[in-house]
């Protein structure tokens, strides 16, 4: 399987999951106004499973490095194999609600709030069970990004004052994505050996194993919480699975092009972290918050008609 050797490569892979993790919902906006964001979800789901599964054949099942992925799966334990799924599961009902407020607020308002919040729990989370990395400037940089979202939400909170349910929803939804974003890393990464890639522990799985056990947690899960929102969805009607097939195939292209943007993001992640520790490996995809912000300000436009105060906070968040 392949492995990153080198600590310079495996933060550039990092900054390549900031990239994907921030870029993805570029994909929900294309398809707005046009196909419902439940529907949107599942190709999204299905995007993430395809691509986790041709990385477990491919990159997970060539040289003479760890496991490959079949023999890899064979001899995983129950527990690690619960845990991933867990994980995938966890990370679902979270990126659920994050998509919803993206929805409802935008990527310029759900990404800071929600998964800025995640960024700073999840380090707090990773570190605590791997001590990988200078503390003072990975929690130089959490503070940093705690004043962020507090900018960020005050901006919104004054752009929206025409409109103060909206306003309340985007911001309630991206925390609630947050708290629970912060987790799913951590059920993962205990899955999987991360010291020691070339010969992982007995009963621990590889990256690549480990990813489409998670890919499927997503997918399981997917079928009772995205259910549940198609039937009670947070805005319009009710949706049947018959709308679903009866849709565009252009529209369900974007949306599994969605989750292979983010399945490329979490998987060169995964492989990261056993040279970079999960503390920076999640802290730096989750600079994914910038990546989003920026796509959403001056992309989507969508602080464009807002008052000069408005867009000096938003000013101060990008600094921060």
């Amino acid at each position: 399987m392949f492995i990153i050797q080198s600590y310079p490569l495996a933060i550039l892979f990092c900054v390549i999951t900031m990239l994907c993790w921030g870029s993805w919902a570029n994909t929900q906006k294309l398809t707005a106004g046009k196909w419902p964001f439940e529907l949107f979800y599942w190709d999204y789901v299905l995007g993430i499973l395809t691509f986790s599964l041709l990385a477990a054949f491919t990159m997970g099942s060539i040289g003479s490095e760890g496991r490959p992925f079949l023999e890899d799966l064979q001899q995983a334990s129950g527990a690690n194999l619960l845990s991933a799924l867990t994980g995938g599961a966890v990370f679902n009902l979270a990126n659920i609600m994050l998509t919803a407020a993206i929805a409802i607020a935008g990527m310029s308002v759900a990404f800071p709030v929600g998964i800025g919040l995640a960024l700073i729990i999840g380090v707090l989370v990773n570190y605590n069970g791997a001590e990988k990395g200078d503390p003072l400037l990975l929690f130089g940089g959490v503070a940093l990004v705690a004043l962020a979202i507090m900018l960020n939400a005050v901006a919104y909170g004054k752009k929206s004052t025409s409109s103060e349910k909206p306003a309340t929803k985007g911001i309630v939804l991206s925390i609630v994505a947050g708290l629970l974003m912060s987790f799913f890393y951590k059920f993962v990464a205990v899955s999987m050996d991360l010291e020691n890639f070339e010969q992982p522990a007995p009963e621990k799985m590889t990256s690549y194993t480990a990813w489409v056990i998670f890919a499927l947690g997503i997918l399981i899960s997917n079928l009772v919480f995205n259910t549940y929102l198609m039937r009670k969805p947070l805005s319009g009607p009710p949706l049947s699975y018959g709308t679903y097939f009866g849709g565009r195939f252009s529209l369900h292209l974007i949306g599994i092009l969605g989750g292979a943007i983010w399945a490329l993001g979490n998987l060169f992640n995964l492989i990261a972290a056993g040279k970079a520790g999960p503390a920076i490996s999640y802290g730096l995809g989750q600079g994914a918050t910038l990546v989003a912000a920026i796509w959403g300000v001056y992309i989507w436009k969508e602080f464009a008609d807002s008052s000069a105060t408005v867009k000096k906070l938003i000013t101060a968040m990008f600094l921060c």
